[in-house]
Protein backbone atom coordinates (compact mmCIF):
# COMPACT_ATOMS: atom_id res chain seq x y z
CA UNK A 1 0.00 0.00 0.00
CA UNK A 2 1.31 3.53 -1.05
CA UNK A 3 0.08 6.85 0.66
CA UNK A 4 -0.41 10.05 -1.97
CA UNK A 5 -0.48 13.40 -0.38
CA UNK A 6 -0.14 16.37 -2.34
CA UNK A 7 0.17 18.67 0.61
CA UNK A 8 0.91 21.77 -0.92
CA UNK A 9 -1.43 24.67 -2.50
CA UNK A 10 -0.32 25.77 -5.74
CA UNK A 11 -1.06 28.99 -7.01
CA UNK A 12 -0.18 29.25 -10.89
CA UNK A 13 -0.36 31.70 -13.93
CA UNK A 14 -0.62 35.39 -14.20
CA UNK A 15 -0.74 37.82 -10.84
CA UNK A 16 -0.55 34.30 -9.00
CA UNK A 17 1.69 36.81 -6.85
CA UNK A 18 -1.60 38.64 -5.44
CA UNK A 19 -1.70 35.56 -2.98
CA UNK A 20 0.25 37.35 -0.73
CA UNK A 21 -1.88 40.10 -0.13
CA UNK A 22 -4.41 38.01 1.41
CA UNK A 23 -2.13 37.88 4.29
CA UNK A 24 -2.86 40.29 6.69
CA UNK A 25 -1.23 41.05 10.93
CA UNK A 26 1.24 38.37 9.91
CA UNK A 27 5.01 38.29 11.01
CA UNK A 28 6.70 37.04 8.13
CA UNK A 29 10.25 35.90 8.05
CA UNK A 30 11.39 36.16 4.34
CA UNK A 31 14.43 33.56 3.73
CA UNK A 32 16.18 34.27 0.57
CA UNK A 33 19.83 34.59 -0.84
CA UNK A 34 21.96 38.13 -1.32
CA UNK A 35 21.52 38.41 -5.25
CA UNK A 36 17.64 37.93 -4.89
CA UNK A 37 17.26 40.48 -1.83
CA UNK A 38 19.42 42.92 -4.56
CA UNK A 39 17.45 41.88 -7.81
CA UNK A 40 14.58 43.86 -8.99
CA UNK A 41 12.22 40.99 -8.31
CA UNK A 42 12.60 41.48 -4.57
CA UNK A 43 10.95 45.40 -4.14
CA UNK A 44 8.14 43.12 -7.13
CA UNK A 45 7.21 40.52 -4.94
CA UNK A 46 7.18 42.82 -1.27
CA UNK A 47 4.64 44.93 -3.18
CA UNK A 48 2.53 42.41 -2.81
CA UNK A 49 2.61 42.11 0.80
CA UNK A 50 -0.17 43.84 2.97
CA UNK A 51 1.00 46.62 4.50
CA UNK A 52 -0.35 45.41 8.20
CA UNK A 53 2.18 42.19 7.95
CA UNK A 54 5.57 42.72 9.34
CA UNK A 55 8.60 41.54 7.38
CA UNK A 56 11.99 40.75 8.56
CA UNK A 57 14.41 39.32 5.49
CA UNK A 58 17.36 36.44 6.29
CA UNK A 59 19.17 36.98 3.03
CA UNK A 60 22.38 35.31 4.29
CA UNK A 61 21.58 31.82 1.89
CA UNK A 62 24.68 30.53 0.56
CA UNK A 63 24.53 27.93 -2.90
CA UNK A 64 24.50 24.31 -1.53
CA UNK A 65 23.71 25.90 2.23
CA UNK A 66 26.20 24.35 4.67
CA UNK A 67 24.74 23.84 8.22
CA UNK A 68 26.22 26.74 10.01
CA UNK A 69 24.23 28.61 6.95
CA UNK A 70 21.00 27.26 8.67
CA UNK A 71 22.79 28.21 12.56
CA UNK A 72 23.02 31.64 11.78
CA UNK A 73 19.64 31.61 10.07
CA UNK A 74 17.93 29.98 13.13
CA UNK A 75 20.01 32.99 14.97
CA UNK A 76 18.53 35.34 12.58
CA UNK A 77 14.94 34.51 13.81
CA UNK A 78 15.51 33.59 17.54
CA UNK A 79 13.65 37.42 18.88
CA UNK A 80 10.95 36.94 16.09
CA UNK A 81 7.66 35.13 16.87
CA UNK A 82 7.51 34.35 13.10
CA UNK A 83 3.80 32.97 11.83
CA UNK A 84 5.04 32.55 7.96
CA UNK A 85 8.33 31.24 6.32
CA UNK A 86 8.19 32.71 3.14
CA UNK A 87 10.82 30.95 0.86
CA UNK A 88 12.45 33.29 -2.33
CA UNK A 89 14.98 31.78 -4.71
CA UNK A 90 16.00 28.67 -6.07
CA UNK A 91 16.72 25.43 -4.50
CA UNK A 92 19.04 26.34 -1.97
CA UNK A 93 16.96 28.91 -0.44
CA UNK A 94 14.17 26.81 0.01
CA UNK A 95 15.60 23.99 0.71
CA UNK A 96 17.76 26.09 3.39
CA UNK A 97 13.84 27.63 4.25
CA UNK A 98 13.16 23.89 4.98
CA UNK A 99 15.99 23.40 6.98
CA UNK A 100 15.62 26.64 9.46
CA UNK A 101 11.82 26.03 9.92
CA UNK A 102 12.79 21.92 10.32
CA UNK A 103 15.34 22.69 13.27
CA UNK A 104 13.36 25.25 14.49
CA UNK A 105 10.65 23.20 15.17
CA UNK A 106 12.30 21.03 16.82
CA UNK A 107 13.92 23.73 19.02
CA UNK A 108 10.51 25.19 20.04
CA UNK A 109 11.23 28.38 18.46
CA UNK A 110 8.39 27.76 15.57
CA UNK A 111 5.31 26.39 16.00
CA UNK A 112 2.01 27.02 14.19
CA UNK A 113 3.94 27.94 11.04
CA UNK A 114 2.47 28.32 7.95
CA UNK A 115 5.10 27.83 5.09
CA UNK A 116 5.47 29.81 1.55
CA UNK A 117 7.49 29.13 -1.18
CA UNK A 118 8.28 31.20 -4.24
CA UNK A 119 10.82 29.45 -6.54
CA UNK A 120 12.51 31.81 -9.03
CA UNK A 121 14.38 29.07 -10.66
CA UNK A 122 12.30 26.48 -12.84
CA UNK A 123 14.40 23.21 -11.68
CA UNK A 124 14.47 22.00 -8.13
CA UNK A 125 11.12 21.58 -7.69
CA UNK A 126 11.27 22.14 -3.80
CA UNK A 127 8.51 24.17 -3.47
CA UNK A 128 6.67 20.69 -3.55
CA UNK A 129 8.69 18.48 -1.86
CA UNK A 130 9.62 16.61 1.39
CA UNK A 131 13.21 17.24 0.73
CA UNK A 132 15.89 19.62 1.60
CA UNK A 133 19.71 19.07 0.42
CA UNK A 134 22.21 20.04 3.60
CA UNK A 135 25.77 20.36 2.50
CA UNK A 136 28.48 19.53 5.22
CA UNK A 137 31.54 21.08 4.41
CA UNK A 138 34.36 19.50 6.43
CA UNK A 139 33.16 16.42 4.88
CA UNK A 140 32.22 17.43 1.21
CA UNK A 141 29.26 15.96 1.71
CA UNK A 142 25.27 16.53 1.10
CA UNK A 143 22.28 15.13 3.26
CA UNK A 144 19.35 15.25 2.39
CA UNK A 145 16.63 15.79 4.92
CA UNK A 146 13.46 13.91 4.01
CA UNK A 147 10.11 14.66 6.50
CA UNK A 148 6.91 16.26 5.57
CA UNK A 149 7.04 18.23 8.44
CA UNK A 150 9.13 20.70 5.80
CA UNK A 151 6.35 20.11 2.64
CA UNK A 152 5.14 23.85 2.21
CA UNK A 153 1.99 24.30 2.78
CA UNK A 154 1.38 26.56 -0.53
CA UNK A 155 3.80 27.96 -3.32
CA UNK A 156 3.10 30.83 -5.78
CA UNK A 157 4.68 29.77 -9.36
CA UNK A 158 4.89 33.14 -11.23
CA UNK A 159 6.59 32.79 -14.64
CA UNK A 160 7.36 36.47 -14.32
CA UNK A 161 9.92 35.88 -11.97
CA UNK A 162 12.02 33.48 -14.43
CA UNK A 163 11.64 35.26 -17.44
CA UNK A 164 15.56 36.96 -16.90
CA UNK A 165 17.03 33.67 -15.85
CA UNK A 166 20.63 33.28 -17.94
CA UNK A 167 20.94 30.70 -20.36
CA UNK A 168 22.84 28.45 -18.23
CA UNK A 169 20.97 28.47 -15.11
CA UNK A 170 18.01 27.95 -17.59
CA UNK A 171 20.23 25.00 -18.92
CA UNK A 172 21.43 23.83 -15.28
CA UNK A 173 17.90 23.58 -13.94
CA UNK A 174 16.09 22.36 -17.13
CA UNK A 175 18.21 19.29 -16.99
CA UNK A 176 17.56 18.87 -13.31
CA UNK A 177 13.65 18.25 -14.49
CA UNK A 178 14.22 15.95 -16.74
CA UNK A 179 16.63 14.25 -14.41
CA UNK A 180 13.90 14.38 -11.59
CA UNK A 181 11.13 13.28 -14.03
CA UNK A 182 13.20 9.93 -15.29
CA UNK A 183 14.52 9.08 -12.11
CA UNK A 184 11.52 9.15 -10.41
CA UNK A 185 9.57 7.00 -13.85
CA UNK A 186 12.05 3.76 -12.99
CA UNK A 187 12.10 4.53 -9.31
CA UNK A 188 11.33 0.91 -7.22
CA UNK A 189 8.60 3.45 -5.71
CA UNK A 190 7.09 4.77 -8.79
CA UNK A 191 3.43 4.01 -9.68
CA UNK A 192 0.39 5.17 -12.02
CA UNK A 193 0.24 8.84 -10.27
CA UNK A 194 4.15 9.84 -10.33
CA UNK A 195 4.18 8.29 -14.03
CA UNK A 196 1.66 10.73 -15.26
CA UNK A 197 3.38 13.52 -13.83
CA UNK A 198 6.83 12.77 -15.01
CA UNK A 199 5.88 11.74 -18.27
CA UNK A 200 4.83 15.32 -19.18
CA UNK A 201 7.35 17.08 -17.57
CA UNK A 202 9.70 14.93 -19.71
CA UNK A 203 7.64 15.99 -22.40
CA UNK A 204 7.64 19.49 -21.64
CA UNK A 205 11.35 19.63 -21.11
CA UNK A 206 12.33 18.16 -24.65
CA UNK A 207 9.66 20.51 -26.07
CA UNK A 208 10.38 24.14 -24.28
CA UNK A 209 13.75 23.79 -22.72
CA UNK A 210 15.60 24.64 -25.94
CA UNK A 211 12.91 27.39 -26.52
CA UNK A 212 13.53 28.71 -22.95
CA UNK A 213 17.54 28.66 -23.48
CA UNK A 214 17.19 30.43 -26.61
CA UNK A 215 15.05 32.76 -25.54
CA UNK A 216 14.48 34.14 -22.14
CA UNK A 217 11.89 36.14 -23.11
CA UNK A 218 9.72 33.16 -24.50
CA UNK A 219 6.63 33.45 -21.99
CA UNK A 220 5.70 30.23 -22.85
CA UNK A 221 8.38 28.28 -23.14
CA UNK A 222 9.18 29.72 -19.25
CA UNK A 223 5.43 29.25 -18.21
CA UNK A 224 5.51 25.43 -18.78
CA UNK A 225 9.29 24.98 -17.88
CA UNK A 226 8.10 26.39 -14.35
CA UNK A 227 5.40 23.79 -14.37
CA UNK A 228 7.27 20.97 -15.55
CA UNK A 229 9.72 21.50 -12.83
CA UNK A 230 6.27 21.75 -10.28
CA UNK A 231 5.19 18.23 -11.73
CA UNK A 232 8.77 16.73 -11.79
CA UNK A 233 9.51 17.39 -8.05
CA UNK A 234 5.60 16.35 -7.16
CA UNK A 235 6.31 12.54 -8.97
CA UNK A 236 9.79 12.14 -7.06
CA UNK A 237 8.03 13.73 -3.55
CA UNK A 238 5.97 10.17 -4.48
CA UNK A 239 8.42 7.91 -5.99
CA UNK A 240 11.67 9.38 -4.78
CA UNK A 241 14.55 9.38 -6.88
CA UNK A 242 17.89 7.07 -7.70
CA UNK A 243 21.74 6.68 -8.10
CA UNK A 244 21.90 9.62 -10.37
CA UNK A 245 21.11 11.85 -7.92
CA UNK A 246 22.83 9.86 -4.90
CA UNK A 247 25.89 10.36 -6.89
CA UNK A 248 25.70 13.74 -7.68
CA UNK A 249 24.98 14.61 -3.97
CA UNK A 250 28.18 13.02 -3.27
CA UNK A 251 30.23 14.29 -6.43
CA UNK A 252 28.79 17.77 -6.95
CA UNK A 253 29.40 18.56 -2.72
CA UNK A 254 33.17 16.90 -3.45
CA UNK A 255 34.03 18.81 -6.59
CA UNK A 256 31.56 22.40 -6.30
CA UNK A 257 29.74 21.27 -9.54
CA UNK A 258 26.03 23.01 -10.09
CA UNK A 259 23.73 20.25 -9.01
CA UNK A 260 21.73 20.48 -12.45
CA UNK A 261 25.08 19.83 -14.17
CA UNK A 262 26.35 16.86 -12.38
CA UNK A 263 23.25 15.24 -12.96
CA UNK A 264 23.33 15.86 -16.90
CA UNK A 265 26.81 14.63 -17.00
CA UNK A 266 25.85 11.20 -15.11
CA UNK A 267 22.39 11.28 -16.38
CA UNK A 268 23.21 8.79 -19.81
CA UNK A 269 25.25 6.50 -18.10
CA UNK A 270 22.74 5.70 -15.06
CA UNK A 271 20.67 4.91 -17.85
CA UNK A 272 22.98 2.10 -19.85
CA UNK A 273 23.64 1.10 -16.92
CA UNK A 274 20.37 0.98 -15.11
CA UNK A 275 18.39 -0.90 -18.08
CA UNK A 276 21.57 -3.37 -18.27
CA UNK A 277 22.87 -2.24 -21.60
CA UNK A 278 26.23 -0.60 -21.42
CA UNK A 279 29.22 -1.95 -23.21
CA UNK A 280 30.72 -1.74 -19.86
CA UNK A 281 31.71 -4.73 -17.70
CA UNK A 282 28.66 -4.09 -15.27
CA UNK A 283 27.48 -6.77 -12.96
CA UNK A 284 23.75 -6.57 -14.26
CA UNK A 285 22.89 -7.91 -17.59
CA UNK A 286 19.65 -6.93 -19.52
CA UNK A 287 16.09 -6.22 -17.38
CA UNK A 288 12.64 -4.88 -17.21
CA UNK A 289 14.03 -1.67 -16.74
CA UNK A 290 15.23 -1.39 -19.82
CA UNK A 291 11.52 -1.38 -20.73
CA UNK A 292 10.74 1.27 -18.45
CA UNK A 293 12.99 4.10 -20.29
CA UNK A 294 12.06 2.85 -24.00
CA UNK A 295 8.51 3.56 -22.98
CA UNK A 296 9.81 7.00 -22.27
CA UNK A 297 11.42 7.26 -25.72
CA UNK A 298 8.00 5.94 -27.52
CA UNK A 299 6.16 8.55 -25.98
CA UNK A 300 8.58 11.17 -27.18
CA UNK A 301 8.55 9.81 -30.63
CA UNK A 302 11.89 8.15 -30.73
CA UNK A 303 12.93 4.99 -32.26
CA UNK A 304 11.95 2.25 -29.70
CA UNK A 305 11.49 -0.98 -31.67
CA UNK A 306 13.22 -2.91 -29.34
CA UNK A 307 13.91 -2.59 -25.37
CA UNK A 308 17.44 -1.91 -26.06
CA UNK A 309 17.02 0.48 -29.21
CA UNK A 310 14.54 2.73 -27.15
CA UNK A 311 17.43 3.28 -24.56
CA UNK A 312 19.79 4.58 -26.81
CA UNK A 313 17.77 6.58 -28.62
CA UNK A 314 16.82 8.19 -25.43
CA UNK A 315 20.22 8.20 -24.34
CA UNK A 316 21.08 10.04 -27.99
CA UNK A 317 18.50 12.09 -27.36
CA UNK A 318 19.32 13.43 -23.98
CA UNK A 319 23.08 13.84 -25.45
CA UNK A 320 21.76 15.80 -28.52
CA UNK A 321 20.11 18.16 -25.84
CA UNK A 322 22.97 18.69 -23.85
CA UNK A 323 24.67 19.45 -26.34
CA UNK A 324 22.62 22.32 -27.60
CA UNK A 325 22.26 23.50 -24.36
CA UNK A 326 26.19 23.80 -24.20
CA UNK A 327 26.41 21.22 -20.87
CA UNK A 328 29.32 19.32 -20.37
CA UNK A 329 29.36 15.80 -21.33
CA UNK A 330 31.93 14.58 -19.06
CA UNK A 331 33.26 15.42 -15.57
CA UNK A 332 37.44 16.35 -17.46
CA UNK A 333 35.61 18.97 -19.88
CA UNK A 334 33.78 20.32 -16.98
CA UNK A 335 37.28 20.55 -15.23
CA UNK A 336 37.88 17.46 -13.31
CA UNK A 337 41.54 16.04 -13.34
CA UNK A 338 42.41 12.56 -13.40
CA UNK A 339 44.33 13.29 -10.22
CA UNK A 340 41.85 14.70 -8.13
CA UNK A 341 38.80 11.53 -9.54
CA UNK A 342 41.44 9.11 -8.70
CA UNK A 343 41.86 10.59 -5.33
CA UNK A 344 37.53 10.87 -4.50
CA UNK A 345 36.28 8.60 -6.51
CA UNK A 346 36.31 6.17 -3.30
CA UNK A 347 34.63 8.31 -0.74
CA UNK A 348 32.12 9.66 -3.14
CA UNK A 349 30.92 6.32 -4.33
CA UNK A 350 31.00 5.08 -0.61
CA UNK A 351 28.86 8.42 -0.10
CA UNK A 352 26.61 7.99 -2.88
CA UNK A 353 26.02 4.51 -1.72
CA UNK A 354 24.90 5.88 1.85
CA UNK A 355 22.70 8.58 0.08
CA UNK A 356 18.98 7.61 0.64
CA UNK A 357 17.87 8.45 -3.03
CA UNK A 358 20.09 5.48 -3.91
CA UNK A 359 17.26 3.46 -1.75
CA UNK A 360 15.29 3.44 -4.40
CA UNK A 361 16.95 3.15 -7.65
CA UNK A 362 15.93 0.45 -9.76
CA UNK A 363 19.33 -1.69 -9.54
CA UNK A 364 21.08 -2.38 -6.34
CA UNK A 365 24.49 -0.74 -7.56
CA UNK A 366 27.57 -2.03 -5.60
CA UNK A 367 30.89 -0.03 -4.89
CA UNK A 368 32.27 -1.00 -7.81
CA UNK A 369 29.52 0.04 -10.58
CA UNK A 370 29.39 3.59 -8.67
CA UNK A 371 33.25 3.49 -9.44
CA UNK A 372 32.51 2.63 -13.19
CA UNK A 373 29.92 4.87 -13.99
CA UNK A 374 31.97 7.74 -12.73
CA UNK A 375 35.05 6.06 -14.61
CA UNK A 376 32.72 7.03 -18.10
CA UNK A 377 31.26 10.13 -16.70
CA UNK A 378 34.93 11.04 -16.27
CA UNK A 379 35.97 10.38 -19.87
Amino acid sequence: MQEIKFGTTLYIGDESLKRLSDLKNEKVLIITDSFIASSELFPYINSYIDSSTEVKVFSEVIPDPPIDNIVAGLEYSKDYSVTIVLAIGGGSAIDAAKAILYFGKLAGRFSDIRFIAIPTTSGTGSEVTNFSIITDDEKGTKYPLITNDILPDEAILDSNLVAGLPPRQTADTGIDVLTHAIEAYVSTNANDISDALSEKAIGYVFTYLDRAYKDGDDKEAREKMHIASTMAGMAFNISSLGLNHGIAHAAGARWHIPHGRINGILLPNIILYNAGIDEGNYTNSINPIANRYAEIARFLGLNAANPQMGVRSLVKAIIALKKRLSIPNSLSEWGISKEQFESDKNIIAEAALADRCTATNPIVPAKEDVISILGKSFI
